[in-house]
Order: C-alpha cells, then sequence, then structure tokens
C-alpha cells in the first residue's frame, strides 16, 4: 500500500508556505493534461500524478482520481495562504492495487529485465492459506506486465500476465495443492504431486483450456538450487510450460506465442520459460 504524504502541498512536490504573497496554484483537469502545474513565488514547477492504467475508470470531463488528489493538494495549500496557523498536512493513501505492484528490474546489457513477485503483493486463495512463496522470471524489455482481472476467464488461480506485441505472452498460475489432494503437507514438491506425464495430463488442460493428449512435443526435468522443474513443450497450440510447487502451492508458468511470433522468436520464448524460479 503506496501512501503520499502532502505537507504544504506536497503531490510528491515541495512548496514553502512560510511567505505566501505570490503564491499561486492551478490544478488543470488530468483530462486535458496529465500534469498539474504549481507556481510559488515566481516558479513553476510540474508534475505527473498517477498512472493512466489507475486512472482509467473515469470517462471524459469525470472527476477521476488524479484531479481528486490534485484537488486535496490545492485545499491543503490554500489552508496555508488563507492564514490558518501551522503547516496544513494530508495523507492520501493508495488502496492495494492487485497485481499492479511493480516488481521489475532495470535492463541489463542483453536489454533483458528480472521480473520477482513482490512480497507486499496482495493475493492468496482463502483463509489459512500461507502466503505466496515468491516467484521470478526474465523477459525481454519490451515486455510488459498485464492487468489480471477478477473475471479473467483464465480463473482465478491467475497470479499474473506479461505481454509483448511482438513475441507473444505469458501467466502464472498459481494454484493450492489442496484443491488436489489432501494429504500431501504443507512442504510440497512437485515430485510428490507426480511424475512428469501425470503432472502434464491433470494440469496441462488448465494451462492451454484443452486436452493436451497428443500435443506434447517434449518434456524435461531440471534442477535449480534444490527444486525439481518439470518442462514441456505442447503444440499446438505453442506453448512452453513449467511446473514446480513450493509451500502448500503449485506453480504453472505458461509461455505462448501465435505460428509466426513462434517461428521468429523461440529462441527467446525459450529463454523466458527456463528462467523461472521460486526463489
Amino acid at each position: 500500500m503506496g501512501t503520499t504524504l502532502i505537507s504544504s502541498c506536497r503531490l510528491p512536490w515541495k512548496l514553502s508556505l512560510q511567505t505566501t504573497p505570490s503564491l499561486h496554484i492551478v490544478c488543470r483537469s488530468p483530462v486535458d493534461d496529465r500534469h498539474s502545474r504549481v507556481k510559488a513565488n515566481g516558479y513553476w514547477t510540474e508534475t505527473g500524478l498517477v498512472s493512466e492504467e489507475e486512472d482509467g475508470f473515469a470517462g471524459n470531463g469525470g472527476l477521476t482520481r488524479r484531479l481528486a488528489l490534485v484537488s486535496a493538494a490545492c485545499l491543503v495549500s490554500s489552508t496555508g495562504a488563507l492564514g490558518f496557523s501551522g503547516e496544513g498536512v494530508a495523507v492520501v493513501k493508495q488502496g492495494s492495487l492487485a497485481g499492479r505492484i511493480p516488481g521489475l528490474s532495470e535492463s541489463d546489457e542483453q536489454g533483458w529485465r528480472t521480473y520477482r513477485r513482490p512480497d507486499d503483493k496482495s493475493g492468496g486463495h482463502g483463509v489459512g492459506w500461507s502466503p505466496i512463496i515468491p516467484y521470478a522470471f526474465a523477459v525481454p524489455e519490451e515486455w510488459d506486465e498485464v492487468p489480471v482481472s477478477i473475471a479473467d476467464l483464465g480463473g482465478t488461480e491467475i497470479d499474473l500476465r506479461f505481454a509483448s506485441p511482438k513475441e507473444g505472452r505469458l501467466f502464472v498460475i498459481v494454484a493450492p495443492v489442496r484443491r488436489f489432494a489432501d494429504d500431501l503437507g504443507e512442504n510440497v514438491t512437485i515430485e510428490l504431486i507426480g511424475t512428469p506425464e501425470k503432472v502434464i495430463s491433470a494440469f496441462g488442460p488448465e494451462v492451454i483450456g484443452e486436452n493436451v493428449e497428443g500435443k506434447v512435443m517434449s518434456m524435461s526435468v531440471a534442477e535449480h538450487s534444490g527444486r525439481t522443474y518439470y518442462q514441456f513443450e505442447l503444440e499446438p497450440p505453442h506453448c512452453l510450460i513449467t511446473a514446480t510447487a513450493a509451500g502448500n502451492r503449485l506453480y504453472l508458468f505458461n509461455v505462448t506465442a501465435n505460428g509466426l511470433q513462434w517461428k521468429r522468436h523461440y529462441t527467446d520464448l525459450k529463454r523466458i520459460a527456463d528462467s523461472f524460479r521460486v526463489v
């Protein structure tokens, strides 16, 4: 949960209200301009407020979240300007944005970024479930996170989506293992759930939305830092699935693309799939 402190009209800029003869604040609707401008003692500052995604629920002319925040800033500043003693202080708290907390690193020298699931990202499957153990993977810099809706056709257990218009898309399913068996304990491994053949037969349809019989082109087993990962390549549809388990959850990482993307960018897609780790 992000917290922005407004003190003497900080949002997040800073103005001194000790002398206010030339204080002049203009709050323009972000429908017309993504920035608000503040003038104090003859100087202009310009700042962006919140992302367009967070503001997309309001139509043209509506009171958007950005406008509400700017209005709060104006109210605090006007309080000081009208001669009230002390600094006006307001705290604006943004609610938890499930799936939208940044987790991407800066690009490396090869133009790849690493995503790590933030520790404080919301998510879970009912009372009593342990927190989701973070996972990580690498993507080229043109890949971006896509919001996950509660009405997502992929189900409520889709924890994350990423996509690139050029290369393809991916999603992560994090499912409680008790949905599949009651006697697996609280520190499950993928081997306890089953063999690669059993796992892809049982969970492949959940990933691609249809039976996987005759579609599995290859399967392999890899181990990283003592954890086992099952890796599958399916066709059609073109997808690479990585499966593992940690705590009391099953992780399914799916990288998919259309035929042209698959042909042109298979190397990158395979590298993304191979990079998945529960950390």
